[in-house]
This record gives C-alpha cells, sequence and structure tokens, in this order.
C-alpha cells in the first residue's frame, strides 16, 4: 500500500500517564512514522498522541459514547488528497493487550497504528463480516512486510 516516495507528517504527542519509559522505546519517531507511512496508499498528515487511562476514558466517552479507554481512536479529518487524522493510543489498554495476547510492546503498537491508519482512510470493520475480513488481511499482510507476525 505504501508509498514511501510520498511525503508523510508524522505528529507524535505524549501525554501523562505511569510507566512512560518502556513505551518511549518502543515508539521512536523513526518506528511510528514508518509503521503509519506503511499502512498509507497517499500522503498523510498523521497525529499520533498516546495517552494515559483517563484521557483516553474521557475522548472514548466523548467521542463515542463509550465510558472505558480503548486501545486505539481514530479521528478522521479527510481522506482526500491527504489523509488528515488523529490516532489516540491508550498506553495502559495497549500494554495490558499485549501481555494478554502474548505480544511484545512494539508489535501491538505496530498494529494498532496500522489498523488505526486504515481506518482513517475509510476501512470498516465493524459495518459488516466482508469488510471485516477484508481489513484483517490487509492489516496481516501489511505488518507481514513490516517483520511483525500476524496479530490475530
Amino acid at each position: 500500500m505504501a508509498n514511501f516516495a510520498q511525503k508523510n507528517t508524522i505528529n507524535l504527542q505524549w501525554g501523562r500517564f505511569d510507566g512512560g519509559s518502556a513505551h518511549r522505546a518502543v515508539l521512536r519517531r523513526a518506528n511510528v512514522t514508518t509503521w503509519v507511512s506503511h499502512a498509507l496508499d497517499r500522503p498523510g498528515e498523521i497525529g499520533v498522541r498516546i495517552v494515559g487511562e483517563d484521557e483516553g476514558r474521557a475522548l472514548n466517552r466523548q467521542y463515542r459514547g463509550k465510558d472505558y479507554a480503548t486501545n486505539v481512536l481514530t479521528f478522521d479529518y479527510a481522506r482526500e488528497p491527504v489523509v488528515m487524522a488523529d490516532l489516540v493510543l491508550c498506553a495502559p489498554v495497549v500494554e495490558r493487550e499485549a501481555r494478554e495476547q502474548g505480544k511484545t510492546l512494539e508489535a501491538h503498537y505496530a498494529h494498532l497504528l496500522v489498523h488505526g491508519t486504515l481506518h482513517a482512510q475509510g476501512w470498516d470493520h465493524e459495518t459488516n463480516e466482508r469488510d471485516a475480513l477484508a481489513m484483517e488481511a490487509l492489516e496481516v499482510l501489511l505488518l507481514g512486510a513490516l517483520g511483525f507476525a500476524n496479530p490475530y
């Protein structure tokens, strides 16, 4: 999918939460830029914010009406000619899920960043089973090209 000749702008931001050093070690700017850029099929301006449980829960409640912190929220603003979106990842949820799923923190972050970037381009896994299977297959393909195992 990715066209590495394209110009992407990736802005990485950090909220406040305990245990951030392990997350910062994995989420070096170069890694985040590579993972997000690999999932883009056109130029993108993507903000990535890593937050704690309180901020993640507040955003999920405000924008989705769900009163819990989720792993990744995608706020897509434009898809053409440039993908413009914010991805918000809740570090404690990502860490907990990685541990429960027997994945490294790096692999789980890579998956969620690819997943969120696909959402920003209009991919959807909640509408129907066919779309969900197509999105999952693309995620497996993209992550495999990045050197990560099938996340499912």
